[in-house]
C-alpha cells in the first residue's frame, strides 16, 4: 500500500511488558503513534454493553481489532515523519492461533496487503511491571504465550516482506529484520504467509533470556 520507507514502525509483545509505556514516551518526544486495538475495543465496547469482549466473544474481538488496525493503517498515511504502532494487523492473527482458533482467509490477506516496517520490535515479558486490570485480565503466563505467538506470526510476515531474524538488543526488545538484497521492497507476496523456523523462548527480560533458536 505503502512504499518501504513510509510504512509504520511496530512495537508489539505480550501484554504488561511495557511496551505501550515506550509509546507514550516517544508521542512525548513528538513521534506519532497508533492506539492499541485490544485495549481501545474493551474500552468501548465496555462502554456500550457491547459483547465483543476477549472474554467473551474472542473471534468477535478479533474481527473489531482488525477494522481498528486497518483503520490506523489509513490515519497513519496522513501523517508526516516515523509513526510507532502498538501492535499491527499479524498481531490479530496471533492472538487467534494462540486460542487455537481458526484465521479467516480475510485476516491473512490483510496482513499480506497492510505491510511495516521490516524491523518490528517486540517486548518481551517482563515480570517485575506486569499488572493485571479491568481490561487486562491475562495472566503472567498468558502474556508469555502472546509473546511467543507474536515472534512467531511476525517472523512469518516479516519472511514474507523481506528475511527475518529473531535478535535481543541490549535494552531487552527483541526485533525482527534482515534487508532483502535481491528482491524489490514492494513485491507483493505469492502465497500465503509462512511459518518461520525459529520459535522464542525469551523466558525473563534481561541477562536470563535466551536469543530464538531455529528448530
Amino acid at each position: 500500500m505503502t512504499s518501504d520507507t513510509q510504512r509504520p514502525f511496530v512495537v508489539t509483545g505480550g501484554p504488561g511488558s511495557g511496551k505501550t509505556t515506550l509509546i507514550d514516551a516517544l508521542a512525548q518526544a513528538g513521534c506519532a503513534r497508533s492506539i492499541e486495538a485490544g485495549r481501545g475495543v474493551i474500552q468501548d465496547q465496555m462502554a456500550v454493553g457491547g459483547p465483543a469482549l476477549a472474554w467473551r466473544d474472542p473471534k468477535a474481538f478479533a474481527e473489531l481489532m482488525l477494522c481498528w488496525e486497518m483503520r490506523s493503517y489509513h490515519l497513519a498515511q496522513e501523517q508526516a515523519g516515523p509513526i510507532f504502532f502498538d501492535r499491527g494487523v499479524p498481531d490479530v492473527i496471533g492472538y487467534l492461533r494462540m486460542l487455537g482458533l481458526p484465521v479467516p482467509q480475510h485476516m491473512e490477506e490483510a496482513a499480506a496487503i497492510f505491510r511495516y516496517q521490516r524491523r518490528v520490535f517486540i517486548a518481551p515479558p517482563w515480570p517485575d511491571i506486569f499488572r493485571q486490570d479491568s481490561e487486562r485480565r491475562q495472566s503472567l503466563d498468558e502474556a508469555v504465550r502472546t509473546y511467543e505467538a507474536m515472534v512467531e506470526v511476525y517472523g512469518a510476515y516479516v519472511t514474507n516482506w523481506s528475511s527475518c531474524r529473531a535478535a535481543r538488543s541490549s535494552n531487552g526488545f527483541g526485533s525482527c529484520s534482515t534487508p532483502l538484497a535481491d528482491q524489490d521492497a514492494d513485491d507483493e507476496s505469492t502465497g500465503p504467509p509462512r511459518r518461520p523456523a525459529y520459535r522464542a523462548d525469551w523466558r525473563r527480560r534481561g541477562g536470563g533470556g535466551r536469543r530464538a533458536k531455529r528448530r
